[in-house]
């Protein structure tokens, strides 16, 4: 018989209970010793996503559900908030900044709801449309969520030439940096070129952080395979030249694309 979701939350709430009270490493744990480990089931989850391994997706949601509801118990413990508290304060926010849905404002797309969310935002206090973009937020990641919300209020190319023109332009301005030997400069106008390009890849509807992610694991397995054959052949890599690596590099680039 089929759980309906709504016992199986209570069954985890149930457990979270029994371990904190009986569970010596569970009821160690503070905010500050979860903290860390929630980053890393986060990014156990894109990594799940990135290889579209729907198993493992569902594996590591219920990790981070897992670390909501431990940090929900923590909060209670410490008479801050209660589960019950957190959900109806999403639930109230979701209904707020859907006035299209619970209200009587009109939109024609997506675009519109995404501005009138940030008009929401601002509307409940937010100094900047930028203020919602997390600091520690990896690079690439940040610089398309800093993107997307400048474009909310409308800073915003009007087409993808157009910010392929200023791609050209960034990498004119990085090279004379180089030629220039400006380290400073040099740094500058790399991060603007990456910078663009992850605007590039916005209207390309390209996720840039997913795209470098991609690239990451093939050439993770493809030296790795490297190393396997050279080892096949006696030898490590660092006993074989660049030539030869080179070879064996692109006989695996081929046989990926037969």
């Amino acid at each position: 018989m089929k759980t309906k979701p709504a016992d199986a939350f209570l069954r985890l709430i149930e457990i979270m209970d029994e371990l904190r009270e009986k569970c010596p490493w569970d009821k160690k744990q503070t905010i500050q010793s979860l903290r860390q480990m929630t980053i890393e089931e986060t990014y156990e989850l894109a990594d799940a996503i990135t290889d579209e391994d729907w198993q493992g997706i569902k594996e590591e949601l219920g990790d981070l559900l897992l670390h909501i509801v431990f940090y929900s118990k923590i909060g209670s413990e410490q008479k801050k908030f209660e589960l019950e508290e957190v959900i109806n304060c999403i639930c109230e926010k979701l209904i707020a900044r859907h006035p299209h849905i619970y209200g009587d404002i009109l939109v024609n797309d997506e675009d519109d709801v995404k501005k009138n969310w940030e008009n929401l935002k601002l509307k409940e206090g937010k100094t900047s449309v930028l203020s919602g973009v997390p600091l520690s937020l990896p690079a690439i990641v940040k610089a398309m969520r800093l993107q997307e919300k400048a474009k909310q209020v409308g800073f915003e190319w009007e087409n993808k030439e157009q910010v392929w023109t200023k791609v050209e332009e960034e990498i004119e301005e990085l090279r004379s940096a180089i030629e220039a030997g400006n380290y400073a400069r040099t740094e500058e106008e790399f991060g603007d070129l990456v910078f663009t390009l992850v605007n590039y890849a916005r209207f390309l509807q390209l996720d840039a952080e997913n795209a470098l992610e991609r690239t990451n694991k093939k050439f993770i397995k493809r030296f790795t395979q490297m190393e396997q054959q050279a080892l096949q052949h006696g030898k490590d890599l660092n006993q074989m030249s660049l030539p030869e690596m080179d070879a064996i590099w692109n006989n695996i680039k081929q046989q990926k694309e037969q």
